[in-house]
């Protein structure tokens, strides 16, 4: 399995991760491996506006749709 050196640290940015990691019960490794995955699988900014682009179907106007929405939430 590949391994990944991340050189130059900040600190504070090390001592971050690790806080996090011992919150959440695991090593930095363990920690670390999972952010980068759960990165490396997310899809990017890019990718979800260009899945929102090629979407067929109504369109409608901003002032409707905020309309719309006011008048959900009154609803509730």
């Amino acid at each position: 399995m590949p391994n990944v050196l991340v050189r130059d640290l900040p600190e504070n940015v090390h001592a971050g991760l690790q806080r996090r990691a011992e919150a959440a019960g695991q090593s930095l490794q363990q920690f670390l491996a999972i952010e980068l995955t759960r990165l490396a699988t997310a899809p990017t900014m890019s990718d979800v506006l260009a899945r929102i682009a090629r979407r067929k179907g109504g369109r409608v106007g901003l002032d409707t749709a905020v309309r719309d929405l006011d008048e959900e939430r009154s609803r509730r």
